[in-house]
């Protein structure tokens, strides 16, 4: 008995062990610098804050396994990144194959690291092992300080390269184990330096809402920032924050069941007309869905129609019930934490487990199907809203016929306004939409007819955040619209029959445009996200100034470039020309400057966080007036120039 006792603490501690044996090594590090958009995703935007995700989503693996509960993340003056946390910290024992420190092999080796070893990490998000190697090799300085054994072990590198051996040091701080990278992104590598601090504090709140027993801390040295994230409510506090400034129809339904793999959903309807699910693996946004996703829907469709089978047959009688229809107003966070995931590809955005399909559905099936039981009331608000929403999908249908017939991509269905190019290679055409006639009479004009199709638009197109489909598509400058773009919306959208390779909205530079330029943008991000996703919706950069000092003139397009023009010598009390519409320019200028392609500027329109986003549309274009009245008391003073 004694000695079957101490096999099996020999095995537990064999099992808690994080050493060097625990660090498998796959391949070196050669490719990184060379194709970096196949590890990052892209050397932009996205893949500079990749880097950072990179690296807190190693010690979120540590916060999952139960050896940390708090992760700093420090964006430094220079724009280079801190991020430590209290884990067990990297293994710097010799690794028994390389013979080096398993750190270096961390930091050097591309497939390293205690994730393929189910003994190191039971669940993690980093499977490919790539994390802070591939940070290594992308960054200009990586300095990696590990706390173990009271004391600090210092490593530093350059662009993938030791510059010193591991070093060690007597640790006088407050961190007893631990880890902790800085690092400074190569030059040479990104076109964009500067961290955006929206971008990472809206993940590192995601990641809070997902792991409610860690605490994350965000600090910018730059602007004096400094933000807790700690939601003890876990996914339930993250659906209240999607909702928020939302009229719900009842509080928000929990399902958690955790076995030998956890299965995390919070459900809430509210009265808008748009779906917002969320998930998640293992921590990981799975942005495409996938099986887990596929699931979730079929069991929450199936047991809202079971329930109305049984209880509601008289109001349900006659009516066809559909996903889309339960979908509608929903707001669900669907979070899972597995031991093998299989993602499609490096970015991890689509889940493939075959088995996890039934898993969830089975689980949210049951407990959902024993919540509604249970919860008469709530029940009945929620199917007397999926009912409404059938009733009028079907009222609809015929408008959605009419917009099925004006799809087609014969010239003839096509709006009369749209003043349509010649070339049939779609891929070069640009479609401008333009606010009013007199606009689109000038845009007609400074056109390449070979290439650029005009479509104007009447005044300020309907606020789809406040109507239903069915009101929608009877608005003649929505329908003109959808007919002109040729995907058609909702069911019937379809990404291959979009009739241009770019859309690009032109509206003034003063209030009413950027009102108009917001309502479209909002259209598109409800009816036709696909677009924004392929990066097919863009905005035109009209000049706000033009300045002129004898025959020598020059078109500005910000408030910051006239004032630092005005200063130069060359331009001192040059004449200010400000335009405040399209119409004030004449059809040359309207093209130098706004519609020519070697010397225009575009704003390529793109969903980084689309909760954010979501938020915004709500806030800003919803029913609640509360929220939007605190959103502009909040960034009021940040208006630099006001038409009134």
């Amino acid at each position: 008995m004694i000695k079957m006792e101490e096999e099996q603490k020999k095995q537990k501690n064999e099992e808690n062990s994080y050493t060097g044996k625990s660090i498998e090594v796959l391949e070196g590090l050669e490719a990184v610098r060379k194709r970096p958009g196949m590890y990052i995703g892209s050397t932009g935007i996205r893949g500079l804050h990749h880097l950072v995700y990179e690296i807190v989503d190693n010690s979120i693996d540590e916060a999952m396994a139960g050896h940390c509960d708090t992760i700093k993340v420090t964006v430094h003056k220079d724009n280079s990144i801190t991020v430590v946390d209290n884990g067990r910290g990297i293994p710097v024992d010799l690794h028994p194959k390389y013979k080096v420190p398993a750190l270096e092999i961390v930091l050097t080796k591309l497939h390293a690291g205690g994730k393929f070893s189910k003994d190191s990490y039971k669940v993690s998000g980093g499977l490919h092992g790539v994390g802070v190697s591939v940070v290594n090799a992308l960054s200009k300085k990586l300095v990696a300080k590990v706390y173990k054994n009271d004391k600090i072990y210092i490593q530093e590198y350059s662009r993938g390269k030791k510059l010193t051996e591991v070093k060690e040091e007597k640790n006088t701080t407050d961190i007893k184990t631990g880890t902790e990278i800085t690092f400074k992104p190569d030059e040479e590598i990104f076109s964009v330096l500067e961290f955006d601090e929206k971008i990472l504090m809206s993940r590192l709140k995601e990641l809070a809402f997902l792991n409610k027993n860690v605490k994350i801390i965000f600090i910018d040295e730059r602007k004096n920032i400094k933000e807790e994230f700690h939601y003890e409510g876990g996914i339930k506090s993250f659906v209240e924050y999607i909702n928020e400034g939302k009229e719900t129809l009842h509080e928000i339904i929990y399902i958690n069941e955790k076995k030998e793999n956890e299965v995390e959903v919070a459900i809430q309807y509210n009265t808008t007309y748009t779906e917002n699910i969320y998930s998640f693996v293992n921590n990981i946004n799975t942005i495409e869905g996938g099986t887990h996703l596929s699931g979730f829907k079929t069991a929450l469709t199936r047991a809202l129609n079971n329930y109305a089978q049984k209880y509601m047959q008289k109001e349900i009688k006659g009516l066809t019930v559909t996903g889309n229809d339960v979908r509608e107003g929903l707001t669900a966070v669907i979070s899972i934490k597995i031991p093998e995931p299989q993602f499609e590809g490096q970015t991890k955005t689509k889940l493939g487990n075959s088995e996890i399909k039934g898993i969830v559905d089975s689980i949210v099936f049951s407990k959902l199907t024993q919540y509604l039981e249970e919860n008469p009331s709530i029940a009945k608000r929620i199917i007397d809203k999926v009912l409404q929403t059938a009733r009028a999908r079907e009222a609809a249908s015929k408008a959605r016929e009419l917009v099925r017939r004006k799809s087609a991509l014969e010239s003839s269905t096509l709006p009369g306004k749209l003043a349509d190019c010649s070339s049939k290679d779609k891929e070069k055409t640009e479609l401008y939409i333009v606010e009013g006639d007199s606009a689109g009479g000038s845009a007609k004009q400074a056109r390449s007819r070979d290439f650029q199709a005009i479509l104007p638009l009447r005044g300020k197109i309907l606020n789809v955040e406040k109507a239903h489909l069915a009101k929608m598509i009877k608005n003649k400058e929505i329908l003109a619209l959808i007919t002109a773009i040729g995907t058609g919306i909702g069911e019937d959208f379809d990404i291959q029959k979009l009739r241009y390779g770019k859309i690009i909205i032109m509206t003034d530079a003063d209030v009413d445009g950027a009102h108009i330029r917001t309502l479209l943008l909002t259209f598109f991000f409800r009816y036709m996200k696909p677009l924004i996703e392929e990066g097919k919706i863009y905005i035109a950069q009209p000049p706000l100034y033009k300045i002129q000092k004898g025959k020598k003139y020059q078109y500005l397009y910000s408030d910051e470039e006239l004032e630092k023009k005005l200063k130069e010598k060359e331009w001192e009390k040059a004449n200010v020309q400000r335009y405040k519409g399209l119409g004030e320019m004449n059809p040359q200028q309207l093209w130098d400057t706004t519609m020519n392609p070697e010397t225009r500027t575009l704003i390529k329109i793109n969903i980084e966080d689309a909760i954010r986003a979501d938020k915004l549309f709500e806030i800003l274009m919803g029913t609640e007036v509360e929220p939007r009245k605190k959103f502009i008391e909040q960034h009021a003073l940040e208006v630099k120039n006001l038409d009134l």
